[in-house]
């Protein structure tokens, strides 16, 4: 993919996020795609895993989104910074730890690293401040 190949499919793929849309982002990974969230300790494997832990996430905030603030698109590569914005509406599990709702409204940012193969994703890594979703959420004091 050329840059400007590579900006449409990003763009294509940010706003299937942002439609909640499963299975378009799912269809945007490779069959052997990694979805690792480096803050909370999630891998996720393959597209059936990877479509799992999205739709988790969703049924946590439903109506979370995310506003790019930058990209740099190289050679195959994405690294995007962003800002999520969401209500904490569904139970939430960290470290073995089940949250319940707190219904309260959450804004913090994080940055995705991601490598394309054959035009599709092949991995995410997704590193957060998850610090700052957790004070929000008043669940910690730090």
């Amino acid at each position: 993919m050329d840059g400007h190949e590579l900006q449409e499919f990003i763009d294509r793929y940010n706003a299937a996020w942002n439609d909640h849309d499963v299975d378009a982002i799912v269809s945007m990974h490779t069959d052997d795609s990694v979805f690792e969230n480096h803050v909370t300790g999630d891998l996720n494997v393959g597209r059936e895993q990877i479509g799992k832990a999205i739709a988790g996430i969703f049924a946590v905030f439903p109506d979370l989104s995310f506003e790019a603030r930058r990209a740099y698109i190289r050679d195959d590569l994405v690294v995007q910074e962003w800002t999520a914005r969401g209500t904490h509406e569904g139970p939430m599990t960290r470290s073995g730890i089940e949250l319940a709702p707190t219904g309260k409204q959450v804004e913090y940012k994080g940055m995705d690293v991601i490598p394309i193969r054959d035009g599709l994703v092949a991995r995410k890594d997704v590193y957060s401040d998850s610090i700052t979703m957790l004070r929000q959420l008043g669940l910690t004091s730090i």
